[in-house]
């Protein structure tokens, strides 16, 4: 394993406070609050597309390399492996030649596919006001950078 982005603590922590003192500025500060740890682990580009090929099916390595366009091998394993750290995925080791490895959702990561699918299904709704505002912006900076 390389950086300290693929290192996790080894044993679970939980932040202290309740629903009613909650502050979005504490939640990724508070020493030994794993929330940000987690949502940089799930919300990762490609932990998003392998769980969302994963929903209601089991894949092997190769499939699953197949149908997430731009991932190299290296990054596939390195995603499987903390996802199924996370205990987000099952990896299962068939005993024949060659081995055989399959990657299902566990129970825990299949609740998460409906999230992804609402962020998905938000991003498709909005997806002409984005491009919009992005535009308009990119406007902006060019007129900016004519007057400099």
């Amino acid at each position: 394993m390389g950086g300290m982005e693929e290192r996790t603590l080894k044993s679970p922590s939980h932040c202290t406070g309740t629903e009613q003192d909650y502050d979005v500025r504490q939640w990724d500060t508070r020493e030994g609050c794993e929330v940000r740890q987690i949502l940089d682990r799930v919300a990762d580009k490609w932990s998003l597309l392998a769980i969302a090929h994963l929903e209601r099916q089991t894949l092997r390595f190769s499939e699953l390399r197949r149908r997430i366009e731009g991932i190299s091998q290296r990054m596939l394993t390195v995603t499987l492996r903390q996802l199924e750290r996370d205990g987000l995925v099952t990896r299962t080791v068939h005993p024949v030649v060659p081995p055989r490895v399959e990657y299902t959702l566990t129970p825990l990561g299949a609740t998460l596919h409906a999230t992804i699918q609402a962020l998905v299904d938000w991003t498709e709704d909005h997806q002409e006001e984005i491009a919009a505002a992005r535009a308009s912006y990119d406007s902006r900076q060019d007129d900016l950078a004519a007057l400099s």
